[in-house]
């Protein structure tokens, strides 16, 4: 069977980019761990985190809104732009249709300018941006397996071969977790933004905010933050 997260490279030279002094924080974790609400979350207590802008090829969900939601490129578009090696990295999630990324412009000019860029992106797309960056790398987690389950069902949002889909994903992401620098269990929301919390500073988080770019309403309430491939 075909992976259905497995990420498909763009066409670039995988090269490390040169250092910058600015920092690239990555978050992943499988479906229903709740790292979208860790998320918003810390965006809300760490203004100086500056959320990266994820590109996709569907369409925008109500109440989105391009450049803040979600970059939204016609397949086109995308094609074109991963072929031009403007990607860190892309993927097409859960077997959709549809693709998602990050572009290189959401964040190398960032961290040229000092600025901690945070990411939400899957396993995969974590071990792209491996290959080019020094990403501090934070895997979130549930207590027990079942509870991801729990709180996908629980949401009744997919048809159960959605939830079934999710679940076998999330199922190889927890094996992956080896690979991440830090792992936070998520039992609590507020324990875990105050693990990661101490996890950022413990590596130097800047106490201000760098980069002025940051989107006014960033952290507002959306089906799915910056960042994240869903």
């Amino acid at each position: 069977m075909a992976n259905p997260i497995a990420s498909i490279a763009a066409s670039f030279d995988a090269q490390p980019l040169a250092p910058s002094p600015g920092k690239l924080v990555v978050i992943s974790g499988p479906s229903g761990v709740g790292k979208t609400t860790i998320l918003r979350s810390l965006l809300a207590e760490l203004p100086q985190l500056i959320p990266g802008v994820s590109a996709t090829t569907r369409s925008p969900r109500t109440g989105e809104q391009d450049g803040v939601d979600y970059h939204f490129l016609t397949l086109e578009e995308f094609e074109r732009r991963r072929a031009a090696g403007e990607f860190l990295e892309c993927c097409q999630v859960y077997g959709r249709q549809h693709w998602y990324g990050t572009l290189v412009e959401e964040v190398a000019p960032r961290l040229a300018a000092g600025a901690w860029v945070v990411l939400e992106i899957d396993v995969e797309g974590t071990l792209s941006i491996l290959r080019r960056y020094d990403a501090l790398t934070i895997f979130v987690e549930p207590s027990h397996p079942d509870q991801l389950s729990l709180r996908l069902k629980g949401r009744g949002t997919e048809s159960p071969e959605a939830v079934a889909r999710r679940l076998e994903v999330a199922h190889r992401e927890l094996l992956e977790a080896h690979r991440y620098q830090h792992r936070v269990v998520n039992d609590n929301v507020h324990d875990a933004v105050q693990t990661i919390i101490r996890i950022l500073r413990d590596a130097h988080l800047p106490p201000h905010t760098i980069d002025s770019t940051r989107p006014t309403n960033s952290v507002k309430a959306s089906p799915t933050p910056s960042g994240a491939h869903a």
